[in-house]
């Protein structure tokens, strides 16, 4: 798991659960992981081995209890709250299995606003063809309910490429979207990816999708955490 250019690299990282009786579970426990500048990579295993716990700690949503996760070059867990915040809206974009829009804003608005917390001003025409691109250019006014689960899905793809992320991290991104398009949604976060130099870090469960990354790793072999299990 050893790259040239880093985009990504985590050392050492352990991160645990507060159990009811006070005791502690290990959910991950890695020595180290690394994913290169414009790298696409596929994380795979078993339900449970810590994939979603993974992308929470690359994206700095929580922190580590020890390690580093360095992102271009940066350890995020030496940042304040707000300052992973920033960094994330500045450098990463994140396509959250339950897609996280706000219900009472447009397909559009959700993708601009989504935009609006980076450091560039928010760009409304890239957001309109983002949108255009993943088949919702006749819904641009469409609020979530007025969606189904899968235009959902595409709206929360079209607002992680938004900011022209330099890591793109994917949590299931085809999980709500049917066979016909599932393979669409691949090929537009793949290319996009290709062509503006985008690292992906992508989490799924189906094979179809994994088998057409170069790299897949299975996250239960190389957490310690799940091994020592």
């Amino acid at each position: 798991m050893v790259c040239a250019s880093k985009m990504l690299r985590l050392t050492n990282v352990q991160k645990s659960f507060i159990e009811p009786d006070g005791s502690r579970l290990p959910i991950l426990d890695i020595a180290r992981f690394e994913v290169a500048a414009a790298e696409q990579m596929v994380l795979v295993g078993r339900s449970g081995c810590g994939k979603t716990t993974l992308l929470h700690l690359i994206a700095g949503i929580s922190r580590p209890d020890s390690g580093s996760v360095e992102v271009n070059g940066l350890d995020i867990t030496r940042l304040p709250e707000a300052g992973r915040d920033r960094f994330r809206a500045d450098n990463m974009g994140y396509i959250f299995q339950t897609f996280n829009l706000l219900p009472g804003f447009s397909a559009l608005e959700n993708v601009v606003l989504g935009m609006s917390f980076a450091r560039d001003r928010a760009d409304v025409g890239r957001a309109k063809a983002l949108l255009e691109r993943v088949g919702l250019g006749h819904r641009l006014t469409h609020k979530p309910a007025m969606l189904s689960v899968g235009e959902q899905q595409r709206v929360a793809v079209a607002r992680a490429l938004a900011n022209r992320p330099k890591l793109l991290l994917a949590d299931e991104p085809t999980a709500n979207v049917d066979a016909r398009n599932q393979q669409q949604m691949i090929d537009l976060i793949r290319q996009t990816c290709r062509e503006e130099q985008v690292a992906l870090v992508l989490v799924t469960h189906a094979p179809d999708v994994a088998q057409q990354f170069e790299r897949v790793e299975r996250l239960d072999e190389f957490n310690q955490a799940m091994t020592a299990a």
